[in-house]
């Protein structure tokens, strides 16, 4: 009797537990398809090729999001450009190159550290430090430098924990071949997580383009229409800055579900991008 008691009260335990599992998960699917959905129907019908080609003229009271679109592609190559070659020479040094655990073990501590500290405090120190005390003003560049640092824990960690799958053999057949350090990493450990770098590529794009409140202390709310290396000298409001000052300041309520809706179609094609690269490489992996 104690054994049929036991056994029907774990089987209610598993029954009640995968309900609450399966309601969670509906749950979670329903409000992100809500979020989606809403956004879509209230910005899809206002984005128009006007829109997205032309300036905002203040002189006729037209809206157009070119300088916006323009700004966060400055944005974007820029941080992309200085935080790559950080993060995976960084990644490189901590994984390979590092021979105290302890130095080791303070560096990831302090990424993991900077991955948590709230953007809006990168946006401070990045106003004081880079607009102020480097005298880059208010400017892309300053806000691209800002991003970096936000962003470099993630790139340092994906291409480390990626450069740790790459089997020791690889390294120790390449070495008994009379390879050196260098040349090693370069063709055998490089080539096996080049994954994990695309991925953390592919990760901080999103994060530049979903970013505010950094770049409102840091890159400004102009909608002036510049060249790559003008612009970066010069104060630019990327996407998600334009969506707040027309939301905000503005009330102009339908260009910024404009600018949401286009925002959300960047981040659904970057979440497919990262599903497309990982599961190319496994399965060149397995091939």
């Amino acid at each position: 009797m104690l054994r049929h008691r036991i056994s029907g009260k774990r089987k209610f335990y598993i029954s009640l537990m995968r309900v609450l599992m399966s309601a969670a998960a509906v749950l979670t699917a329903a409000l992100v398809l809500f979020m989606i959905a809403y956004v879509f129907i209230r910005g899809l019908p206002n984005v128009t090729w006007k829109l997205l080609s032309t300036k905002p003229s203040y002189l006729t009271g037209s809206v157009g999001i070119l300088p916006d679109i323009l700004n966060t592609l400055y944005i974007v190559i820029a941080s992309l450009l200085i935080v790559l070659p950080l993060g995976v020479g960084a990644a490189i040094y901590l994984t390979e190159y590092a021979s105290n655990r302890k130095l080791v073990a303070v560096i990831e501590y302090a990424s993991e550290t900077l991955s948590g500290i709230p953007s809006i405090i990168y946006g401070l120190v990045g106003m004081l430090f880079f607009c102020q005390v480097l005298g880059m003003k208010t400017s892309l560049l300053a806000g691209a430098l800002t991003l970096v640092i936000m962003n470099l824990p993630t790139v340092m960690r994906t291409t480390q924990e990626s450069l740790k799958t790459v089997p020791q053999s690889y390294r120790e057949g390449a070495f008994g071949l009379g390879a050196g350090k260098w040349r090693v990493i370069r063709t055998v450990v490089l080539p096996g997580c080049v994954d994990g770098v695309i991925t953390g590529c592919i990760l901080s794009v999103g994060r530049i383009l979903g970013e505010s409140a950094a770049l409102l202390f840091t890159a400004g709310f102009a909608h002036a229409l510049n060249g790559f290396f003008e612009g970066l000298g010069s104060a630019g409001a990327t996407l998600t800055v334009a969506l707040y000052v027309y939301a905000k300041e503005e009330g102009e309520f339908e260009v910024a579900f404009a600018i949401a809706a286009i925002l959300m179609i960047l981040t659904l094609l970057i979440n497919f991008a990262a599903m497309f690269v990982e599961r190319y490489f496994k399965r060149k992996k397995n091939t």
